[in-house]
């Protein structure tokens, strides 16, 4: 998705404990994503693969699209 792109109308949010919160920016850090929400829609995505939603894909970008969608050119769903 690009940036600026309306589709996204619903906002989630979820409060985390100091703990979870380092989890999460480490997670992000190592993987030098842009910022917490990206690094929060990426694990949603791994997540949700994981527990058999075949729609979210891994190693896309998050401005490509949100936590369901096709997966991008050269990108292969595990």
């Amino acid at each position: 998705m690009a940036k600026g792109d309306d589709s996204r109308v619903e906002r989630v949010q979820v409060i985390l404990t100091g703990e979870e919160l380092a989890l999460v920016d480490d997670f992000r850090y190592e993987k030098r994503m842009r910022s917490r929400t990206a690094a929060a829609r990426e694990l949603l995505k791994r997540g949700l693969a994981a527990e058999g939603f075949k729609a979210a894909a891994f190693g896309s970008k998050s401005q490509q699209y949100g936590v369901s969608g096709e997966t991008p050119p050269g990108r292969k769903n595990r």
